[in-house]
């Protein structure tokens, strides 16, 4: 299979590929790794992909196994480290007070870190700006922006479970 066909047949399904592998994975840059890895692997198969009648369930077959793969691994571990800054309009009246409060909370604690990880971790997560936009306006590599994000979200884990676990003590 020629360059054009490959682009042709299988291109079109990236933004699929890309949802699926991020619905499973729960990770922007490792979703975009994976998507990229999976294409990589279906070039280096082309000339057996002639045989194949539907490229679009065959690549969305692949996606979901490499993804099931890597969550079987022991060494991928999902990390939902996004502080999720958003509140469920279906939650009782005391759910949304509680909700509120820990938005207070993270907000105080993402207020006392180091300038630097104040500003990725309020573009990136609360902000929604891509690593691209960060790099754009901070000037930082996509390196040391991920390693500063990384840190910011563990501190604040560390520093939120520790106040509720002092504050659940207490009751």
């Amino acid at each position: 299979m020629d360059a054009e066909t490959f682009k042709r047949e299988y291109l079109p399904f990236h933004r699929k590929l890309y949802f699926i592998a991020y619905q499973l994975l729960e990770n922007e840059p490792d979703a975009e790794d994976l998507v990229q890895e999976a294409y990589l692997k279906l070039w280096d198969k082309r000339d057996g992909l002639v045989a194949i009648n539907n490229p679009e369930a065959f690549s969305v077959t692949l996606v979901k196994n490499m993804c099931f793969d890597i969550l079987r691994s022991g060494k991928y571990v999902l990390s939902k480290q996004a502080v999720e800054l958003t509140m469920l309009a279906d939650t009782t009246e005391t759910d949304n007070l509680e909700a509120k409060d820990e938005v207070r909370q993270v907000r105080q604690l993402i207020s006392c870190l180091p300038e630097q990880q104040q500003k990725i971790i309020t573009l990136k997560d609360v902000r929604g700006c891509s690593y691209e936009e960060i790099e754009r306006l901070t000037g930082l590599s996509s390196i040391n922006i991920r390693v500063l994000l990384s840190r910011a979200r563990k501190k604040i884990r560390e520093q939120f479970n520790k106040l509720n676990n002092y504050e659940s003590g207490r009751n």
